[in-house]
């Protein structure tokens, strides 16, 4: 089956649009996914939904992965996808143990820990923008951290097993900065789906039960259909797409949303209840994301338009 082909003169919109509702499946995924989690563990969970996904992927690519499938191409989505399959367990793991909501937010701040990340591979320093978005996702931690009425302190160990996936996820972020520009995206992504099933079937395999025939219910498979057809396949498809034809940190922008659609549907449908702390931590780490991803063009901005820059 060949891809279909996008008209070179599509307007921008329609791929800024095509990322905000990726961000609404990716908001949805994380109500989904505990309500499949109930059914099948973990890992078993994310090694069905990445085997299914490398299917589609070889249905829909096989031609073009073929061709392009090589030592190269191999090695590079090992790079990039083993920090991937690593985190997206870490943070099953944890949104069993978390709620939907904070787990979202909780993984957004992988946004704000690119740059620091980045400046151990590229010696580029973090700007002044990226250590107050650092300072204020620190302070939203901190509140999603308050436990109680006495405001104690007391992230769960689901919360602590998020913020790894988002280092995780930070650590995938710069290793395509690093090394997608050289080779095919979708064969890329290929790699990475078969990476992260056979991590995560190994992990299995390693230290949880088979899951029991009973689990698999018609409810079930319609949960895996929503997150291997939208929030898996169709989601990178649509980033891969959309990258080429929108500034990178206006879609890093726009998928930060991914954490507000997804505390929205743990409120409406996983029954999360929102306190005074838990409104302030949301809104600290999203104002961090935000930040981090304006800053250097508010930066540029205001530098080009100084006196002194002209001179």
């Amino acid at each position: 089956m060949a891809p279909m082909r996008i008209p070179a003169n599509t307007p921008s919109w329609v791929f800024e649009l095509a990322l905000v509702g990726t961000t609404v499946a990716y908001g949805g995924s994380y109500v989904v996914l505990k309500e499949a989690m109930l059914a099948v563990s973990p890992a078993w969970l994310l090694a069905i939904r990445f085997a299914i996904a490398s299917v589609v992927m070889a249905l829909v690519f096989g031609r073009r992965i073929a061709s392009c499938l090589g030592r190269s191409h191999m090695l590079a989505g090992a790079v990039i996808g083993l920090p991937l399959a690593v985190g997206f367990l870490v943070q099953n793991v944890g949104l069993t143990m978390t709620t939907p909501g904070r787990s979202a937010f909780l993984t957004a701040t992988y946004c704000v820990m690119v740059p620091f990340l980045a400046w151990s591979v590229e010696h580029r320093r973090p700007r002044l923008g990226n250590v107050a978005a650092a300072l204020m996702c620190l302070a939203g931690v901190a509140l999603l951290s308050l436990k109680g009425e006495d405001g104690a302190l007391g992230l769960g160990l689901g919360d602590a097993l998020t913020l790894l996936s988002a280092l995780m996820f930070a650590l995938n972020m710069v290793a395509v900065a690093r090394l997608g520009a050289a080779h095919d995206a979708v064969t890329i992504t290929f790699v990475t789906f078969v990476l992260s099933a056979v991590v995560c079937l190994a992990w299995a395999f390693a230290s949880e039960p088979m899951p029991q025939a009973e689990a698999f219910t018609p409810d079930f498979w319609w949960q895996m259909a929503y997150v291997v057809l939208l929030s898996t396949v169709l989601g990178v498809l649509v980033q891969n797409v959309a990258q080429k034809r929108v500034p990178s940190a206006q879609v890093a922008l726009l998928l930060s949303f991914e954490s507000v659609f997804a505390a929205v549907f743990s409120v409406a449908f996983a029954g999360e209840k929102i306190t005074a702390a838990l409104l302030g931590g949301f809104v600290l780490i999203f104002a961090s994301v935000l930040v981090s991803q304006f800053a250097p063009i508010i930066g540029a901005w205001l530098g080009a338009r100084s006196p002194l820059a002209r001179d």
